[in-house]
């Protein structure tokens, strides 16, 4: 594959080009796009590097080859479709990211089937200076409270700010009524620790508080994909943990640097979480409405 400015700077402060992020996709494709195949793609270029800032985009562009998948998905509440890109294959992972896209954000649900997510995410986003054992803790309470719902938890470093807590469902339930179980499971996580976590949307209320995010359990919406880098400062990555980890890392403990040998010495923790659709799903809330399959 030609590689177009492969000297091109793009986290400046670190001095990674374009070739070391194609090299390091290439070095976590077999495992990133297990997690990716299948699921609609948004993408976040970067083509001046971080320092210049970035855009997020979701409807493929002209100019990308035949062969990169792409699939229609309807709008909710507007007029029109947009056609995302759907990373099945090393060779438009490494497409992409030669495009500078440094960012995969994936849809939770699949092309095949769009109103029935197959996760469920929470997004523990802490406020800053918050602190790191703090933090652990709550994703470990978390995990807990996903467990007692007949959920199989999996933790992940975002590379940001937090950490996710992730299930894979079975996908016989829709978003809204997914999103209602998961906002729920947070709401009473904050009423059961008022003073420690928040499910308040504006930020000048949550005070010094972990805000547990469930916004992104709806049509539409994203999760970081796992294995994407980010773009911050010294390139971290969105990283699969398993919960035994949890009390070494940091959200942005792994990434271009050292990804590579990680994945070298430890299997994916996140790698057969298809299976883990069989070890259970939110129960009904109530008696909403759900689609039903075809």
């Amino acid at each position: 594959m030609e590689l177009s400015n492969p000297d091109k700077v793009l986290y400046p402060d670190d001095g990674y080009r374009k070739r070391d992020v194609i090299e390091y996709f290439r070095s976590v494709a077999d495992v990133m796009i297990e997690h990716a195949r299948g699921k609609p793609m948004t993408l976040r270029r970067f083509p001046d590097g971080i320092g210049s800032g970035g855009f997020f985009q979701k409807e493929a562009s002209s100019h990308f080859p035949d062969w990169v998948r792409v699939a229609a998905v309807p709008q909710r509440g507007e007029p029109g479709t947009v056609h995302h890109v759907v990373v099945d294959d090393a060779p438009t992972l490494l497409y992409l990211a030669g495009q500078a896209c440094l960012e995969f954000h994936i849809g939770l649900s699949m092309v095949d089937d769009l109103d029935r997510p197959v996760l469920a995410v929470l997004d523990l986003d802490p406020p800053e200076g918050a602190a790191l054992p703090e933090l652990r803790a709550v994703v470990r309470r978390m995990c807990e409270r996903f467990r007692d719902a007949g959920l199989s938890p999996h933790v992940q470093a975002t590379g940001g700010k937090g950490f996710h807590v992730a299930a894979a469902l079975r996908g016989e339930r829709g978003f809204d009524e997914v999103r209602a179980a998961i906002r729920e499971l947070a709401e009473q996580a904050a009423r059961d620790e008022p003073d420690r976590l928040t499910v308040e949307q504006r930020k000048d209320k949550r005070g010094d508080r972990i805000f547990l995010d469930t916004n992104r359990n709806a049509y539409g919406q994203t999760m970081i994909a796992p294995y994407s880098l980010r773009a911050h400062p010294g390139a971290p990555a969105a990283t699969p943990l398993d919960l035994d980890e949890l009390g070494r890392a940091a959200p942005q403990s792994y990434g271009l640097a050292n990804m590579a040998r990680r994945l070298a010495q430890k299997t994916d923790p996140w790698a057969g979480l298809e299976d883990a659709r069989s070890a259970g799903d939110f129960p009904h809330p109530g008696n909403q409405d759900r689609p039903e399959k075809e």
